[in-house]
């Protein structure tokens, strides 16, 4: 990653809680310990609590004991680290505490400042307006929204207006990690970076596309946040359906911020809504049962505490979506994630068509002479294309067998640490870059299209259906590409 060293200061709202311990403030250990912060980029803590600028560095270094291991071995990196981080106590909903940032130095000396809101949605509009009520929203200020944004269309509206009435969209940062990921990343340069693969991107040679997020998880204790969400609302209207608009997009006219954002908008308003009678024969939902996973017995949706046996929130979901335009016509992309499910992994699958004619021995194997290009974004990051090649031997004729050819990362880069998706994102935030971000119109399209399937679902009286954990998700989701003569990749 290249990075001006502009100097700037990221001030995390929420910063004492799971997101920013976890993920962001690792994040810019790292970016330290690979010299791409400027020597006085400041990192500044700030919520509720009550906290000294030593204890907020305390509570930072018992979280990167656990997250980041290696930084217990390097003191240079950590002295250098906590010299930069500080902590204001704030109350998000008192607006005159906001003048603390001012008292702090916030945005002196001309420096551009990050405002990473790492808080509840339903906070966004009124920090955005404390903050412009203490000038912390110039040209040269920027807002980070964590998801989700919003419930809905309705609710996505009203937060993003709030936001606007402050913020100037060009300031505006809607974060989604999954762009983040660096095989998310190959995907543009495959597509965008090799004559090999872009004559074949159409519905001409591609057969369906598959998109898949699998958790082994369940709620985690949080069944009363997931029961407002669900997997629909979760996972689906931001992380697949951003993956399906890369996959489909048309090549921008360069790579910059407005130009791939355009591009996706255009898939976003293609896709064909799925909504009344549609809705069953196009999506299927469940929730989770009891089950084993990893040898292990684990519990059902509703033997998590505070569960609600009347609740009819989908931890799963598949569904077949369908972009309407001359390249994908005719083109099925399947989408599907859930909790609980058999195996943890996120990977995207291009199916090619058949060949029209195999002139090879053995015809009834003619399934298996398909090209399929599969890109794994979790656990491990790698790229493999599927080709057929002879079966070494004498035999009489010829007779073939699907052969991976695998670029690994990992492997193909073994001098270089694979930085995690928050380093990139918080980066270009920094850089001013927000080609790896959604814009306004990206995210009300979305909703919109997940409002039918939601409208759709509410008008029936059937419930999710069951699906043991560590399985594959409902039967019916199975028969979802079989009903069109296809079938899922792992099966």
């Amino acid at each position: 990653m290249k990075a001006s060293l502009k100097a700037c200061d990221v001030v995390i709202f929420g910063g004492g809680g799971d997101l920013a311990m976890r993920k962001l403030l690792p994040a810019l250990y790292h970016l330290d310990m690979d010299g791409l912060l400027a020597p006085t980029t400041r990192i500044i803590g700030a919520s509720r609590r009550d906290m000294s600028a030593k204890d907020y560095q305390d509570k930072v270094r018992a979280a990167l004991d656990e997250f980041v291991p290696a930084s217990k071995e390097d003191t240079t990196i950590w002295s250098r680290f906590k010299e930069r981080l500080s902590y204001v106590s704030v109350n998000a909903q008192e607006e005159s505490d906001f003048a603390r940032f001012n008292e702090h130095g916030v945005g002196d000396d001309e420096r551009d400042v990050v405002f990473y809101l790492a808080t509840s949605p339903d906070l966004f509009g009124s920090i955005c307006s404390s903050l412009a009520k203490f000038k912390l929203n110039q040209a040269r200020m920027r807002v980070v929204l964590e998801k989700p944004l919003g419930r809905d269309l309705a609710s996505s509206h009203a937060i993003n207006n709030e936001v606007l009435q402050n913020f100037q969209e060009s300031q505006i940062f809607r974060i989604d990690h999954y762009l983040g990921k660096e095989t998310v990343q190959n995907l543009l340069a495959i597509r965008f970076g090799n004559t090999l693969f872009e004559p074949l991107w159409s519905s001409a040679h591609i057969d369906n596309v598959q998109i898949t997020v699998s958790e082994t998880v369940g709620v985690e204790g949080r069944w009363g946040y997931y029961n407002k969400a669900g997997a629909l609302r979760d996972m689906v209207q931001n992380h697949l359906v951003q993956l399906l608009c890369l996959v489909a997009m048309e090549p921008p006219s360069r790579m910059d911020s407005t130009s791939v954002r355009d591009e996706k908008i255009k898939v976003l308003k293609a896709l064909r809504p799925i909504e009344g009678a549609n809705a069953y024969t196009k999506t299927v939902r469940g929730q989770y049962a009891k089950g084993m996973i990893d040898g292990k017995d684990v519990k059902g949706f509703f033997d998590e505490e505070d569960s609600n046996p009347e609740s009819r929130t989908e931890t799963f979901v598949a569904l077949r979506a369908d972009v309407d335009n001359w390249r994908w016509a005719g083109v099925p992309f399947y989408l599907r994630t859930g909790k609980r499910l058999g195996q943890r992994y996120s990977e995207i699958v291009i199916q090619f068509k058949a060949l029209p004619h195999s002139i090879f021995n053995d015809e009834s194997n003619r399934e298996l002479q398909r090209n399929q290009l599969v890109i794994r974004l979790q656990p491990e990051e790698k790229i493999s294309l599927t080709v057929m090649n002879k079966v070494p031997g004498a035999s009489e004729g010829m007779n073939l067998q699907p052969v991976d050819l695998n670029l690994s990362l990992t492997e193909a880069f073994n001098d270089k640490r694979s930085p995690e998706a928050y380093e990139r994102l918080l980066l270009d935030v920094m850089r001013d870059d927000a080609t790896l971000f959604m814009h306004y119109g990206e995210v009300e399209a979305a909703w919109k299209w997940v409002d039918g399937i939601m409208a759709a679902w509410a008008q029936t009286s059937e419930r999710p259906k069951e699906y043991a954990s560590g399985s594959w998700g409902p039967a019916a989701s199975m028969a979802l590409p079989i009903k069109d003569g296809r079938n899922w990749h792992d099966y």
